[in-house]
């Protein structure tokens, strides 16, 4: 029988379930913009990023938009799974997948806030800093990532 990780507990798990649905509902939204009718809440986000120019939801910017919201909410399901099953399986074989999850956070926060500052939305790396952490930090807390 498995020994269930620290990381189990209700409350973390609660939290890293309301994690990744703050995920997936970032993804409804930008996956929204593929429709004029259903586009007004990525036009508030984009409100409150305050970039260097307007926001011109043309074909390209839809289709693009529409399917990283896509992506989003695909990649919100999948952390939830695997954050599901780490969470039953013994302590060194989770802590792998553990590193994997948070490899693929900072790897994603690196990526996105560098490019988000080049492009004048610096204040999309302030969101991802907050994001990221309320991520990262409750998995160092729980000690999934020690032997």
């Amino acid at each position: 029988m498995t020994q269930m990780l620290q990381a189990t507990k209700p409350l973390n798990l609660a939290w890293m379930r309301g994690w990744c649905a703050a995920v997936g509902l970032f993804g409804m939204i930008l996956a929204g913009s593929g429709f004029e009718v259903t586009s007004g809440p990525v036009r508030i986000l984009f409100d409150v990023l305050n970039g260097p120019g307007e926001l011109d939801l043309n074909p390209y910017m839809r289709v693009s938009l529409a399917l990283l919201g896509a992506v989003t909410m695909g990649w919100s399901l999948t952390l939830m799974a695997v954050i599901q099953v780490a969470n039953q399986l013994e302590k060194q074989v989770s802590k792998r997948i553990w590193i994997g999850i948070a490899a693929s956070i900072v790897i994603w926060y690196l990526i996105d806030s560098i490019l988000s500052i080049a492009t004048g939305f610096w204040l999309n790396a302030v969101s991802n800093t907050i994001f990221s952490a309320t991520f990262l930090i409750p998995v160092i807390r729980s000690g999934v990532l020690r032997s």
